[in-house]
Order: structure tokens, then C-alpha cells, then sequence
């Protein structure tokens, strides 16, 4: 068996984390726990990696309708 911890998609793991950044991240979050500011720090830094990652597709398909077309479609019913 492998010596990592896993549970239910959860690994356990051990980190020095500056003591102010954590106390930032806790506030901003409004995190109760330290886990908690972490897990959200994380997420929240995924999510705006991936919006930034789709930003940059932005106005490249030429299949879309555009605004205008909506617009035209919507007045139509």
C-alpha cells in the first residue's frame, strides 16, 4: 500500500505557510478555519486561471452568432 494518505479524493499533506499570509487569507476568505482559507484560496485561484484561460478564446469562433443576431432572433419570438 502506498505511503501517501488518500480519502475520498482528499490528500493530506504538510506545509510552511507564512503565518501573516494565512491570517490575510482567513480574512478575505472569511474562512473558520485554516483549512477552510486554504481550500478556498485554491479553488478561487483554479477559477480565475480557468476563466483566464477561456478569456483568451475570446472572439475566435466564427460560428457564433452575434449580438445583433440575438437581438434580431429574440424581437422575431
Amino acid at each position: 500500500m502506498d505511503s501517501r494518505a488518500w480519502y475520498d479524493g482528499i490528500m493530506k499533506t504538510t506545509v510552511d505557510i507564512p503565518e501573516e499570509e494565512l491570517r490575510d487569507a482567513m480574512r478575505f476568505t472569511r474562512a473558520r478555519t485554516k483549512r477552510e482559507a486554504i481550500v478556498t484560496a485554491i479553488r478561487e485561484l483554479n477559477r480565475r486561471r480557468r476563466i483566464a484561460e477561456l478569456a483568451k478564446h475570446a472572439g475566435t469562433c466564427s460560428d457564433l452568432m452575434t449580438v445583433e443576431e440575438l437581438r434580431r432572433m429574440r424581437r422575431q419570438g
